[in-house]
C-alpha cells in the first residue's frame, strides 16, 4: 500500500459556521460543496480536507463523541515568522480562538495554535529544517 493520505475529514457540528470560518473568514475556496452536508478543500495536489456535518456522518460513522480537546492537530507550514504571525491574526479575525501565540520552539521552529469553530487545533508553523522546507509549496 502506498504511504500517503488522500482525505482528512473533520466531523463538524455546524457546517454553516465552519463555512463562515474557512471560506468567509480565511478565504479558502471549496473544491466541492453539498450545502448543509459537506465542504471540501484541496489542500495539496492529491489531498482534500473535508468538513462533514455530524448529522449526515452518523449513517457511515455511527455516533460521534464530543468533549475536551480532539487528540490531533492539523498544521499549516509557512516560510517566515512574519507569515506565521499574519496567518494567526487572520484566524483570530475570522473568529478562531488563539490557543497559543507564536513562539520560538525547542525544536528550532516558530509556531502558534488556534482552534476552529469545532475546537480542532491548527498549528501555524515555520520549520527551518529540511523536512519543514519540503512542506511549503
Amino acid at each position: 500500500m502506498d504511504q500517503h493520505v488522500s482525505l482528512v475529514t473533520l466531523v463538524v457540528t455546524d457546517i454553516a459556521a465552519s463555512r463562515r470560518f474557512y471560506v468567509d473568514g480565511l478565504g479558502w475556496v471549496p473544491e466541492l460543496e453539498a450545502p448543509g452536508e459537506v465542504l471540501m478543500f484541496r489542500v495539496a495536489q492529491h489531498t482534500l480536507l473535508s468538513l462533514w456535518d455530524e448529522q449526515h456522518s452518523r449513517a457511515e460513522l455511527g455516533p460521534v463523541t464530543r468533549g475536551g480537546t480532539p487528540p490531533m492537530t492539523l498544521a499549516h507550514n509557512l516560510r517566515t515568522r512574519a507569515e506565521v504571525d499574519a496567518a494567526l491574526e487572520l484566524a483570530r479575525s475570522a473568529g478562531a480562538v488563539i490557543v497559543s501565540d507564536a513562539v520560538e520552539r525547542e525544536w528550532g521552529g516558530y509556531s502558534g495554535y488556534f482552534a476552529d469553530p469545532d475546537g480542532f487545533r491548527w498549528e501555524i508553523a515555520m520549520n527551518p529544517g529540511p523536512i519543514g522546507e519540503t512542506m511549503v509549496p
